[in-house]
């Protein structure tokens, strides 16, 4: 079964319309074909796109096992990004070498989900 990695333009609409316009913790569940070229071919460019539009990374851990879920739910790492709005997060696109670095993130995950969440108080 093939995974979604990049979100479908309905989705981006979805963010862009979304009610909600003050900060927002993106969740991201990456399950990784080849986890160095993932870091050199997309991660360094979407840390430099992710300063860039006031964001930072909150969290970065390795996931250890599935507690509940099937098959569909392995990854191996969670990171969480704080941006100050949504409009920010879709804003990594505008970066310079973003949208060429994220084509070449397709080859390094085996699937990916991005939750938006709200942030808990104070972050």
């Amino acid at each position: 079964m093939t995974r979604p990695i990049d979100p479908t333009d309905a989705q981006i609409q979805e963010v862009l319309h979304h009610p909600n316009e003050g900060p927002v913790v993106m969740l991201n569940l990456n399950k990784y074909r080849d986890r160095d070229a993932y870091l050199q071919e997309y991660g360094l460019v979407a840390l430099g796109a992710i300063e860039s539009v006031g964001g930072r990374i909150l969290s970065q851990t390795e996931v250890e096992q599935v507690v509940i879920g099937d098959d569909g739910d392995q990854y191996d790492e969670v990171i969480a990004v704080w941006y100050p709005s949504r409009s920010a997060f879709l804003k990594l696109m505008e970066f310079p070498g973003y949208i060429e670095a994220a084509e070449r993130r397709q080859d390094t995950l085996e699937h990916a989900t991005l939750l938006a969440t709200t942030p808990p108080p104070g972050v």
